[in-house]
């Protein structure tokens, strides 16, 4: 009598992160020939359960190191309150737990939540991680899914059409310490959307379709140039993670070898205890040069392989590439190339960052950066104002949009020179740059224009600086305007729309006499002259 089973089989779709480009790992789909299991999972959670196991032992099958990805319906876990057989099933496979994410999907409708957070505790307490399945396009309550606090959150591509909701889930995930990915891209453009909106993982069509046999290979498009440079502190250390090869401390040499020989494209092996904390690290080069030695497989075969190896380099999931850059820097330069293991707070290997990828990414940002200063202030210009003012109104933060520029400034170049203009411009840039603190971003867009983006109590010391100074260029006095709008959450949907109420700011500041300063209230009419007198009218006659 035929079973069910002896028609299902399984297809790997890879999950690409979206800056290295690499295969961060492999979820693993249900594909029966004939019928409609996951119809009957849905209603049967005894046999979603089993489905991943068979998952499971399908990818172990298949002998792949990558790190995999297992649908379960959220109904299953509530009601089974876990998944033992997994957990098992993964021990028999010779995996880790923390190397598996389970997917939770939807429905979520009539599932007892306590149930499910219940559930979903016991899996993370055995390691495994846990992912929020088909935001977007699944009946998943928001407060669920900030109780949950997945390690991951997959998006809908639907959602790309839909910028300010992508950017606001990612703003959510950075508070939950969780990842964001994107399923179902098709196009480039998709894919152009996805990493514009922050996500740093995705999987669908455009890198590669599901598949019998797990891929080696993924199509990434071109990058295009980011509208915004990275920050000083640095790209956080998530966006690099990649799949790391784990052997339990007790490992041989020749159960080393025998992994380094089968998987080329692995440039070292992870030894972690028995809680998964890395505790040594074998690096393919020198392991294999001593291996390979005249009596190397003699003396090292059937010795620990910790022998061979070094104490890992750790950062921990919370850390930015700067900071894997420190880590690296200390000790010998023989280990530079060595891969830098990535913990959770439980210590645990999560992956590992290399060295090539973030040198990259730093020095694209650097450039990225550079193309987009002012020549003659070094600052940098609207695009990086702007995309900033967009995040802050995704992250519902009230902020302060001022616009400074130099009064009558064709007079000043006709009556001091181009040079002394120059060089006047140059003082204000300086003088801006000193004056901002915390958070405050400075940009020149232009001529004697500026764009200075400030938590709204920075913005008095601010102006005290560049308002009271005496300025002067080629020795003529010179005076500056101050246009402020204040923008609480909600006032203001994105920069063009603080622009438009910055505009008739600008206007009224350049009407006063003397060093001048307006602010305005987004949404609101009128505005409060803090600094300047009104113009006399002229007299007639």
């Amino acid at each position: 009598m035929h079973s069910w089973t002896d028609t299902l089989r399984f297809a790997f779709q890879p999950v690409v992160n979206l800056t290295t480009g690499g295969v961060a790992g492999l979820e693993i789909l249900a594909r029966p020939e004939a019928g409609d299991i996951l119809a009957e999972a849905r209603r049967d959670p005894e046999l979603d359960g089993r489905l991943a196991v068979l998952a499971l032992r399908a990818a172990a099958r298949k002998e792949t190191l990558l790190p995999l990805h297992i649908n379960v319906f959220a109904g299953t876990l509530a009601d089974l309150g876990g998944l033992t057989p997994l957990h098992d099933a993964v021990r028999e496979a010779g995996r880790l737990p923390w190397e598996v994410t389970i997917d939770v999907g939807p429905p979520y409708t009539h599932v007892p939540q306590q149930a499910l957070l219940e559930a979903v505790g016991g899996l993370r307490a055995q390691g495994f991680r846990i992912s929020a399945d088909g935001i977007g396009d699944g009946d998943v309550p928001l407060r669920l899914l900030t109780d949950m606090a997945p390690d991951l959150v997959k998006l809908d591509a639907s959602l790309l059409a839909r910028p300010a909701a992508v950017r606001a889930m990612r703003t959510l995930c950075e508070q939950l310490g969780a990842l964001l990915s994107v399923e179902g891209v098709e196009t480039e453009l998709q894919y152009a959307a996805a990493v514009a909106a922050g996500a740093q993982l995705a999987q669908g069509e455009l890198f590669a379709p599901p598949a019998r046999l797990p891929a080696a290979d993924v199509y990434i498009p071109p990058r295009f140039p980011a509208t915004a440079a990275i920050p000083k502190s640095g790209p956080s250390v998530r966006e690099f993670v990649r799949p790391a090869a784990l052997l339990p401390v007790t490992a041989s040499a020749a159960q080393v070898r025998a992994l380094l020989t089968g998987s080329p494209e692995v440039s070292g092996v992870l030894l972690v205890d028995v809680n998964g904390a890395p505790v040594r690290s074998v690096h393919r080069s020198r392991f294999l040069l001593s291996m390979s030695g005249r009596y190397g497989h003699a003396l090292y075969a059937d010795r620990p392989a910790a022998k061979l190896g070094d104490p890992p380099r750790t950062v921990g999931v919370d850390a930015t590439a700067w900071e894997v850059l420190d880590v690296v820097a200390v000790g010998g330069s023989d280990r530079t190339s060595d891969d830098v293991a990535v913990v959770d707070r439980y210590g645990r290997c999560v992956g590992v960052v290399r060295l090539a990828d973030l040198v990259r990414a730093l020095a694209e940002s650097r450039v990225e950066e550079a193309a987009g200063l002012n020549p003659l202030t070094r600052l940098p210009g609207s695009d990086a104002i702007t995309a900033e003012v967009d995040r802050r109104i995704a992250d519902g933060r009230i902020f302060a949009l001022s616009w400074l520029d130099v009064d009558h400034f064709k007079q000043v170049n006709d009556g001091a020179g181009f040079a002394a203009g120059d060089e006047l411009i140059r003082s204000v840039g300086r003088a801006l740059q000193h004056s901002a603190s915390g958070s405050t971003r400075v940009g020149h867009i232009g001529g004697d224009d500026f764009l200075v983006l400030a938590d709204p109590e920075r913005l008095d010391p601010l102006a005290v600086s560049v308002l009271d100074a005496p300025w002067s260029a080629g020795g003529l006095p010179v005076t500056l305007s101050l246009a402020t709008v204040l923008c609480p959450p909600g006032s203001v949907t994105d920069h063009r729309q603080a622009a438009a109420c910055l505009a008739p700011l600008k206007k009224a500041a350049k009407a006063l006499q003397g060093a001048s300063w307006v602010l305005g209230r987004a949404g609101l009419p009128g505005h409060e002259i803090l600094r300047g007198v009104h113009t006399a009218p002229a007299q007639a006659g």
